[in-house]
């Protein structure tokens, strides 16, 4: 039976050259340029990653953030609460281009994002640590309405993959289900999590 074997033009020449030992260390030297650009994993910048990328672009703080493919989309409020920037993030490379920019005189509509003792960063590690998994959104919302005192709508891709939607106490970082009637993620099915709200 006729056998194929094939040999690197490097372990070719070795073999010639210095035998059995050369070849082995071709082989090697071979290996070494070529394995870690197959096997290196790339590390996607997450929605911790990406918040903090915006914010060294446009100091401030994060109000929503939400990953659309390839991309993460970040609202950040200015340091003086005047100054509002959109921002994408890639999700790859972490690039950061800015794509909009206002800058209000009236300060006071950002008040208590500017004062709430739970930044965006702790409310992502708050419902990370409730629910492990990974942040697919984080929305900030001081709307009392409905009586509820300031908080962080955060959605969370759960490992064994099902979506959890939490709100997080923007003063005690307390994890609770939503209670948000009103979710465009929950076209995902997970509308199950407002349970015990009656929407008003």
């Amino acid at each position: 039976m006729k056998r194929t074997l094939y040999v690197s033009a490097a372990v070719s020449v070795a073999l010639v050259a210095g035998g059995p030992v050369a070849a082995a260390a071709a082989v090697s030297a071979d290996a070494a340029r070529t394995v870690p650009a197959a096997t290196a994993a790339r590390a996607d910048v997450d929605a911790q990653g990406a918040a903090a990328a915006a914010l060294k672009h446009y100091p401030g703080y994060v109000e929503s953030l939400d990953q659309d493919g390839s991309v993460w989309h970040v609202n950040v409020i200015g340091k003086d609460g005047k100054g509002h920037a959109e921002l994408e993030v890639n999700a790859a490379s972490g690039a950061v281009t800015q794509r909009n920019q206002d800058h209000d005189e009236d300060s006071g509509e950002y008040k208590a994002l500017i004062a709430a003792k739970v930044t965006a960063d702790q409310a992502m590690k708050a419902a990370l640590a409730a629910h492990p998994g990974q942040v697919r959104s984080l929305d900030w919302d001081d709307d009392d309405d409905n009586g509820h005192a300031p908080y962080w709508h955060v959605e969370i891709k759960a490992t064994d993959g099902t979506t959890a939607n939490v709100d997080v106490n923007a003063t005690t970082a307390q994890v609770t289900p939503s209670h948000s009637d009103s979710n465009d993620n929950d076209e995902n099915g997970n509308g199950n999590d407002n349970d015990g709200s009656d929407g008003s």
